[in-house]
């Protein structure tokens, strides 16, 4: 059974910073693609971040320069430094772990239960 565990979230003020991590465990491919969506209220859930593997990464265009997302070379954990904080990032975040396409592996998605961050202005 996989599990996404997220810990970090929490309430700050706008301009602050955050640092969510998610701790993977369970039979997660060794080749997968980890990453952060979020959702607020009344929203569709969104991208924020994903990496890769081997380190490549993809930013939403709203968090770009703000955020940095990163991970462990080996164990299946995965982080979101959030910068410069805005109102507007507001919402629940959650982790996903998802196989890498082109080794054999059906792909799905593996959620975390979401954690909630909350920016006031």
């Amino acid at each position: 059974q996989v599990q996404l565990v997220e810990s970090g979230g929490g309430l700050v003020q706008a301009g602050g910073s955050l640092r969510l991590s998610c701790l993977g465990s369970g039979s997660i491919p060794r080749h997968n693609i980890m990453g952060w969506y979020r959702q607020a209220p009344g929203k569709q859930r969104e991208l924020v971040a994903t990496v890769t593997k081997g380190g490549n990464t993809n930013y939403a265009d709203s968090v770009k320069g703000r955020f940095t997302i990163s991970r462990e070379s080996v164990v299946n954990t995965v982080y979101l430094q959030m910068d410069s904080l805005k109102p507007e990032d507001t919402g629940v975040y959650y982790c996903n772990a998802r196989p890498e396409a082109g080794f054999g592996y059906k792909i799905v998605d593996y959620w975390g239960q979401g954690i909630q961050v909350t920016v006031s202005s």
